[in-house]
């Protein structure tokens, strides 16, 4: 029951509130304070703000016996205390006679958001300033303050250019030096001053509004200059993301240190030439540069770490300082010029030819090279560890069921969570109960469906887990679990213009099977675990593991789906001893099991690449209707279609993969699915393939986290792990370059990766336009690099033809041949590229063709 006396916070009667706090007796207040807390603990809506906010804050203000109570109150995450009208609550204040408004705005300022300082920074600072008391400087409120500056409350403010505001700010003087000091507030230093009194002047609406603002402040005396050239120095020094340190080097240049100011600061402007990131780097080595002050020796010390940097403009400009020292000091020309050959074996050529002309100008005499033939040197894989072991303990299903329902969902935690479940339920579901509900309940949230994702099984785990503790939950999902069950067949195909009945795959489906199983049987006393406990990380089962829970199980039937999952997983081969014992036990388990162990486990299927065009565009409907989805969609994608081999039949749809249209949804469950068929990952590739191919023509984050699962699972990949690596190295996000970079080293140490195809795959992609060769430069050479320069060169060697014979060199092939000439070198391996002869016997020196004939040099050595 809430209480009558505070309908105005409901209502956001900001008056009425004001009134029922005014005149009141010490006892009255008291009494107040009391039932205004349990109203607010017994709120049906505890979200305040603006009106409510307000209201609250003048209540609390007026009623509540100190800063403490108010700041707990106050400080509430339902609480947004964005718009309150301070004014009202200084009033309050006032009448009340409390002397306690600026300890209440600094305890509000440790309960400040972390995600949005902006929340509660006003009503704070305001207070603050009613009580002209200095303002906290706490990371949080320093970063309020900073977006204060970028956006003020006020409309009149807003108008205010931002020197004029910031010169007359009280917080200035005490949170300056903070900017310096506060990890990451860079970023929310580097807004644009977009308002002004006159919106037309470009300096009022320039790029970098505080650094510009802090330097005319210091160019009028308002702030000390030297203050802000050590602060931005020492925060250049202590490091941060490139992005928080673009406006440190912003107010340096708005600074225009003279040459004096940097003489004083040489020390830290050789230690970012060296250590800091590109922009701040380029920054210093300019500063040096401008002032040519700086001892030679310091220079050749800071020289030696900026030649080794990967970052070329910054390199070459330090090649012509060292150049011009060497000239204005021939006395030091050989000192110099050993400085320079270090960078003889930087990642780029132009750089490498450049440097081997500045060391022959300077006397410098390189030893001769030795071609030698190596391969790759990767260590031997250590194979996939062991599955954990099962759950049989309430309290630690429990955690793991918190950590499922958190987000963080891999397979084999989903596998050991069921099958804890079905241990626990069948064995102690009283014990479950007390251990799971509070879990469950807790975590309520990540139990809904989303509809969105057609693979979404959130809703589908919590009524499992719901129903292992509450059976008579069981009855209003019963249907549902039956149609997930039923679903497991061929897959359809797909109709172009419909992509709906191809969105769950074969794999998913068979998942989804599983998961309903369990909550339509769960509690089964005679069932004592899931026969597909996977034995192995990568979700393998172990054949004699599989006899001996069939053995155990007895003359009880097995779980349909729970067995056939099981069966997927044991590894291909015929092993006709232990189909003996399997048949032997006389169960129907054990006759299941005895059968795919005598036949040899899945065969494999007939893979076929092919090209998919996007589909047509669909007619307008009416006069505002657009197609909007179809400019989205890449031209063509090359996929995999998969089918099973005469005389089999396919009869759960896992071999047969027909090509999916274009922007029909799966999902992002992949990985998920490498578990379903370990031994098989080719025809897992197939399924995923639609989803990885959109890392690199549609740009979607996180698609190819599948490749290093699969990378690690016994098998062959075949065409369809060949094509997906290709598209891994042109994804449009680095973590998925990255894991397609692992999945291709972890191929290589096992000697599985069949480079030529990747390779032809990767340039059939560049020259059809679904993969930028840009993107896939760094992921090769980290290849080369890690210990696979053969892997890499023969990669290259496959893909470079498709390339070369492009009628307009794709953009990135010069890096790409650039490479290939490294590892070629490297390597000492030959193998002849069609098209390179042609390419290097052209007229000119654009670098496609310099890198060309680089190649082929290295090939006739």
């Amino acid at each position: 029951m809430t209480d009558g006396r505070f309908d105005y916070l409901n209502t956001g009667g900001v008056r009425a509130a004001k009134v029922a706090v005014t005149g009141l007796t010490d006892e009255q207040r008291r009494d107040m304070a009391k039932a205004l807390l349990v109203h607010i603990r017994n709120q049906e809506n505890p979200w305040f703000w603006e009106a409510r906010a307000t209201a609250l804050a003048v209540v609390a203000v007026g009623c509540l016996p100190s800063a403490a109570q108010a700041a707990q109150l106050l400080g509430r995450r339902s609480v947004s205390l964005r718009a309150v009208q301070t004014r009202l609550v200084v009033e309050v204040a006032r009448e009340r006679g409390v002397t306690w408004l600026a300890d209440l705005a600094y305890r509000l300022a440790d309960k400040l958001p972390r995600t949005d300082p902006d929340d509660g920074w006003e009503f704070i600072g305001e207070l603050l300033a009613a009580e002209q008391a200095p303002p906290p400087t706490g990371d949080l409120f320093v970063t309020g303050w900073v977006r204060h500056l970028a956006w003020p409350r006020e409309q009149r403010q807003r108008g205010v250019p931002l020197p004029e505001r910031l010169a007359a700010d009280p917080f200035l003087d005490a949170l300056l030096p903070r900017l310096f000091e506060v990890d990451g507030i860079g970023v929310h230093m580097s807004f644009d001053a977009l308002w002004s009194r006159d919106r037309d002047d470009p300096e009022n609406r320039a790029k970098m509004a505080l650094p510009r603002a802090l330097a005319a402040l210091a160019g009028t005396g308002r702030l000390d200059q030297a203050v802000l050239l050590d602060g931005c120095l020492s925060r250049l020094l202590r490091d941060d993301r490139p992005a928080a340190l673009r406006v440190f080097t912003a107010l340096l240049d708005h600074l225009a240190p003279t040459t004096t100011e940097v003489a004083d600061r040489a020390a830290g402007y050789l230690r970012l030439l060296a250590d800091a990131p590109a922009p701040v780097a380029t920054m210093a080595q300019k500063a040096l540069r401008q002032w040519d002050g700086a001892e030679i020796t310091d220079v050749l010390d800071a020289s030696r770490a900026v030649l080794a940097r990967p970052d070329k403009a910054l390199v070459k400009a330090q090649l012509t300082w060292l150049d011009r020292l060497a000239r204005r000091l021939p006395d030091r020309a050989a000192e110099i010029a050993e400085v320079l050959a270090e960078a003889l074996d930087h990642p780029a050529a132009d750089i490498r030819d450049r440097v081997a002309t500045l060391t022959a100008r300077h006397g410098h005499a390189p030893a001769p090279a030795v071609v030698t033939v190596v391969g790759d040197e990767l260590p031997s894989p250590a194979g996939p560890p062991p599955a954990p072991p099962p759950i049989t303990d309430p309290d630690e299903l429990a955690e793991e069921v918190g950590v499922l329902l958190d987000g963080r969902t891999e397979a084999l935690a989903l596998d050991r969570v069921l099958d804890g479940v079905v241990r626990l339920a069948g064995a102690d579901r009283p014990a479950l109960h007390r251990a799971l509900v509070p879990v469950l309940d807790r975590h309520r949230h990540s139990m809904y469906e989303h509809r969105w994702d057609p693979c979404c099984i959130c809703e589908l785990v919590g009524g499992v887990l719901y129903t292992a503790v509450e059976p008579a939950r069981a009855a209003d999902r019963r249907g549902r679990w039956q149609a997930l069950t039923a679903a497991v067949g061929r897959t359809p195909e797909p109709d172009p213009q419909n992509p709906a009945p191809a969105r769950v795959p074969a794999p998913h489906r068979l998942w989804r099977a599983r998961i309903a199983e369990v909550g339509m049987r769960i509690g089964e006393s005679a069932y004592p675990g899931l026969l597909a406990m996977p034995t192995s990380a990568t979700g393998a089962v172990d054949p004699l593991a599989l006899y001996e829970r069939i053995a155990r199980l007895g003359s009880a039937g097995p779980w349909r789906w729970d067995l056939t999952q099981a069966l997927l997983r044991l590894p291909p081969g015929s092993d006709e001893p232990l189909a003996a014992k399997a048949r032997a036990l006389r169960s129907p388990a054990g006759d299941r099991l005895a059968t795919w162990l005598r036949d040899g486990g899945l065969p494999d299927p007939v893979a076929e690449v092919l090209t998919v065009p996007r589909r047509e565009r669909r007619k307008q409907t009416n006069r505002w209707a657009t197609d909007w989805e179809y400019d989205q969609l890449p031209e063509r994608r090359r996929q995999v279609r998969l089918t099973p081999p005469e005389g089999y039949t396919d009869r759960f749809g896992l071999l047969t993969v027909p090509p999916a249209p274009l922007g029909g949804n799966q999902g992002d469950r992949a990985a998920f699915w490498a578990s379903v068929l370990p031994w098989h990952p080719g025809v897992v590739a197939a399924h995923a393939l639609p989803e990885v191919a959109s890392a690199a023509d549609q740009d979607v984050r996180g698609a190819t986290a599948v490749l290093p699962v699969l990378a690690e699972s016994g098998g062959a990949g075949g065409p369809a792990l060949d094509l997906a690596l290709a598209y891994g190295f042109g994804a449009r996000h680095e973590a998925d370059r990255i894991a397609a970079l692992d999945a291709l080293l972890l191929l290589a140490a096992a000697g599985t990766l069949d480079a030529p195809a990747v390779g032809g795959h990767l340039g059939t992609l560049v020259t059809d336009g679904n993969v930028l060769p840009t993107r896939a430069v760094s992921p090769l050479r980290d290849a080369a690099t890690a210990g696979a320069p053969l892997s890499t060169w023969r990669l290259l060697a496959a893909a470079l033809p498709a390339l070369l014979a492009a009628p307009t060199a794709p953009r990135g092939t010069p890096d790409l041949l650039s490479l290939a000439a490294e590892t070629a070198t490297r390597t000492g391996v030959r193998i002849e590229v069609p098209g390179l002869a042609e390419v290097a016997g052209r007229g000119g020196s654009s670098r496609l063709v310099r890198e060309a004939r680089r190649l082929a040099e290295a090939l006739d050595r």
